[in-house]
């Protein structure tokens, strides 16, 4: 059983701008990107690039970005009502779909994707880990139950950490005996990712002076965020382990860092066909 006595209890983030709510999810996201873009625009710079491409790839991967998360969400519930709902922004399927978006715009444009993707890989990481802030601003994508001091309840989480949510919408039928409406304290798997994104951050930023073909670093991210999935997920309260102990994150988490490895492969060695990082003089 949970020790609730010593646990902490999270009570959301809302600023009130007069009548206007505006949750921590809210300004997180709208950090998360403009993080993304400062960091990728003066990378590129550094690099003798246009930085001036940011802002429109940016708007790319915005509309890529919740137009992936939904579309995931809606598959991943079977409800396409949910397309036309507020919730359902699932992270794998808004990653997707900003690539996506980023690499339909960028090829329109006629510019270079690996040059771009090599960049944005540190601005990704950057803007993970300040808008999984926002998951824990607003109380959720927490984790199963965990009995320490350090275990957090969500009594206004999205939804409640309740015993009731936590068995009929995460499957944690261990908890069934309990009251339904008992708040129950479970990791603060948000906190872990924010940490996690920050340490891909670390990395990424420390081999940006690579000397192998523009795009490599890229492919590391996709090694880093591959991993830094399958490890939160262990963790995370979470109903769809359609693959034994395994969730579709993890299914999809492992199948990006065999593309990463694959992807780093491809781009190690600067070609004709395959120059540095550096702009040509």
């Amino acid at each position: 059983m949970n020790d609730i006595a010593n646990s902490i209890v999270h009570h959301p983030f809302v600023v009130h701008l007069g009548p206007l709510p505006l949750t921590g999810f809210g300004i997180a996201m709208l950090g998360a990107f403009l993080i993304a873009q400062i960091t990728t625009q003066t990378e590129l710079g550094r690099r003798g690039h246009d930085s001036n491409v940011m802002a429109d790839v940016i708007i790319a991967a915005v509309i890529g970005g919740l137009l992936g998360g939904k579309i995931y969400y809606a598959i991943l519930t079977k409800d396409l009502s949910a397309l036309a709902g507020r919730a359902g922004f699932v992270w794998w399927g808004g990653l997707l779909g900003g690539i996506l978006g980023t690499y339909a715009w960028i090829k329109f444009k006629k510019l270079s994707f690996f040059q771009i993707s090599d960049a944005s890989a540190i601005g990704i990481a950057a803007g993970y880990a300040v808008g999984r802030s926002g998951c824990w601003a607003v109380g959720d994508d927490y984790g199963r139950a965990w009995a320490s001091r350090f275990a957090v309840q969500f009594p206004e989480g999205s939804p409640p950490s309740t015993v009731q949510n936590m068995v009929h919408e995460f499957g944690q039928q261990e908890l069934a005996s309990r009251p339904a409406a008992e708040v129950v304290a479970v990791y603060p798997t948000q906190l872990f990712e924010v940490a996690m994104g920050l340490v891909m951050f670390a990395i990424l930023w420390r081999l940006r002076d690579h000397k192998h073909a523009a795009g490599w670093l890229f492919g590391v991210y996709c090694v880093l965020a591959g991993i830094e999935r399958i490890v939160v997920e262990i963790f995370r309260a979470k109903d769809d382990r359609f693959f034994g102990p395994f969730t579709m994150a993890q299914v999809i988490a492992a199948i990006f860092v065999l593309a990463g490895v694959a992807w780093m492969q491809m781009r190690r060695d600067i070609r004709n066909d395959a120059p540095g990082i550096r702009a040509s003089a």
